[in-house]
């Protein structure tokens, strides 16, 4: 036996099937690696004053951004009704080639007016728009909250980046559009703001501000608010998983105004596994509380059946996954209300850049406040080769 093994020589193929072998596994590997941010560092603000003028509309309220890694541009909706001009995104231009964003280093080269299926501008007081993300197609899917108290719906739509035609309008589940009862749906104002994209652009995910009505109450102070994390099939278009995410405690500061909000204005998905960037946001009347969180979405249940959350044990439900990434107050920086986030360009030593947006709510004692950040973040490659290393002995 050992004088065969000796003699037998394997073919000459199997020399090049085991390269192929090992490449084809390590492109397999990367293509459903999950990502994980390890750290996170600030890495410069700017800001755009209220009252800005740019090709005539006023440049505010820009709830929510998205990246362009092909023209290095960002695309900022506005959650302008049209009041001070018809609903539009802004196309902005924002510098981090020296690793940082300097006080002037954001600035707006374009806007574009958003058309309905008509072709013309949307009436004033029909859209609230909150969410953008792009896809590789040149377009850009749009969310707006609607207006619950004119029981106008909310609404998921796909644009052209160019023109700002409507191209198509994404179907709501019933359970979150509001009735004449008031027994049911999203709160007024507290609805989609959130928009984001799978990178393999096969999963579109949103999620309600807040609870709707069926599931229980809007955050308040020290209470938080049951919201549900919404996910669409974008190669059948069709509403598919939905999944619970329970805020923080809103934080309870001493409050002049009367007015408390609370909730979750952002998503941003990191991976096709699941794995996303949440932004929570508190207003209690002296100042922001903002907190950023990675979520996992991979044990949690889907509820996507259940009417009414506030009707089961929810104690028995597994709810989205979330570990506190940042707390923006520790931050050397007055936060303003800080609403939407992307992914931008890698920095100049390789590394990822996280860009966060405010509404300014075109009120004269806000500013419109971008912050970068530098990630670090689980190379997939190095999780590979991690899979393959024998430990020494």
């Amino acid at each position: 036996m050992q004088l065969l093994k000796k003699l037998w020589k394997p073919p000459l193929i199997i020399y090049f099937l085991i390269p192929i072998l090992i490449i084809t596994l390590l492109f397999s590997n990367l293509a459903s690696a999950s990502v994980t941010v390890t750290g996170i560092e600030f890495i410069g603000e700017a800001t755009l004053p209220t009252g800005l003028s740019f090709k005539k509309t006023e440049v505010g309220g820009l709830s929510g951004i998205t990246y362009d890694h092909k023209t290095d541009l960002y695309y900022a909706i506005s959650d302008d009704r049209g009041g001070k001009a018809p609903s539009r995104f802004y196309t902005l231009k924002i510098d981090l080639s020296q690793g940082k964003l300097t006080k002037n280093g954001v600035e707006p080269v374009a806007v574009t007016t958003l058309l309905n299926a008509n072709n013309t501008p949307f009436i004033p007081g029909i859209t609230d728009t909150e969410g953008i993300a792009l896809t590789k197609k040149s377009t850009v899917f749009i969310s707006s909250e609607g207006d619950v108290q004119q029981l106008i719906n909310p609404f998921i739509q796909e644009f052209s980046l160019s023109s700002g035609q409507t191209i198509k309008t994404l179907p709501i589940p019933d359970k979150f559009l509001p009735d004449s009862t008031g027994q049911k749906g999203v709160r007024n104002n507290l609805a989609f703001e959130s928009l984001t994209i799978t990178p393999d652009e096969n999963s579109l995910f949103t999620a309600s501000e807040n609870a709707l009505i069926q599931d229980g109450a809007a955050a308040k102070p020290d209470t938080g608010t049951p919201c549900r994390i919404l996910q669409y099939n974008l190669l059948t278009n069709q509403p598919e998983k939905e999944f619970l995410y329970q805020t923080e405690p809103v934080t309870s500061l001493f409050n002049l105004t009367g007015k408390f909000a609370s909730g979750l204005p952002d998503l941003l998905a990191l991976d096709n596994q699941g794995h996303l960037l949440s932004i929570e946001r508190s207003f209690t009347g002296l100042g922001f509380a903002i907190f950023l969180f990675q979520v996992s979405l991979e044990n949690a249940d889907d509820i996507h059946n259940i009417d009414s959350i506030e009707l089961i044990d929810t104690k028995k439900l597994n709810s989205v996954q979330k570990k506190l990434l940042l707390d923006l107050r520790t931050l050397d920086v007055a936060l303003d209300n800080i609403e939407g986030l992307t992914l931008g360009p890698k920095l100049p030593n390789g590394e990822p850049s996280l860009i966060l947006v405010s509404d300014n709510n075109f009120n004269g004692l806000q500013t419109s406040q971008i912050l970068a950040f530098k990630l670090k973040i689980a190379s997939p490659l190095t999780k590979f080769w991690n899979l393959l290393r024998v430990p020494s002995t």
